[in-house]
């Protein structure tokens, strides 16, 4: 009888091991993969700002947002939670990186989420650049100067 007890408890420990190695995996493997879920959060963390395009790394661990206004947004999987935050106009910088796939970005205003990411395709990482690059210039720097008696004499 000592036997089937100590059998039936290895066989249960044997499962709660299997069963957590696979629950850690699958954790593991999630991210910003999932375009919806990607959405869905930066929506519920700025709802008044409409998304015109995302752009995702290719670990899909970090997305950057591009928004109706020129503005831009930058989302990251903290394991637990997604990081999201608008990117406020001069408060980041863009370097290239050795890859041409990847861009260094220094988040002046969130240091810990700078880092090099690398994208699917170069031309994916030239546009975030771009984005970044429309959003380093101030509004009022994109409108034409007003035309005034003095300019016109």
């Amino acid at each position: 009888m000592a036997i089937f007890i100590w059998s039936a408890i290895f066989a249960i420990v044997i499962c709660f091991a299997f069963v957590a190695t696979r629950i850690a995996s699958q954790s593991k493997d999630e991210g910003l993969q999932d375009t919806g879920l990607a959405i869905l959060e930066f929506g519920r963390a700025f709802p008044t700002e409409a998304i015109r395009q995302l752009q995702r790394t290719e670990n899909g661990q970090a997305m950057f947002v591009r928004l109706h206004d020129n503005k831009a947004g930058f989302m990251k999987n903290l394991r637990n939670h997604f990081a999201c935050h608008l990117i406020q106009p001069g408060r980041v910088r863009v370097r290239d990186a050795v890859n041409p796939k990847a861009i260094t970005i220094d988040f002046l205003d969130a240091p810990h989420h700078n880092g090099t990411f690398e994208f699917s395709t170069p031309m994916d990482a030239a546009e975030v650049s771009l984005w970044l690059l429309g959003n380093y210039v101030a509004t009022h720097d994109l409108e034409p100067p007003a035309i005034t008696a003095a300019n016109k004499a």
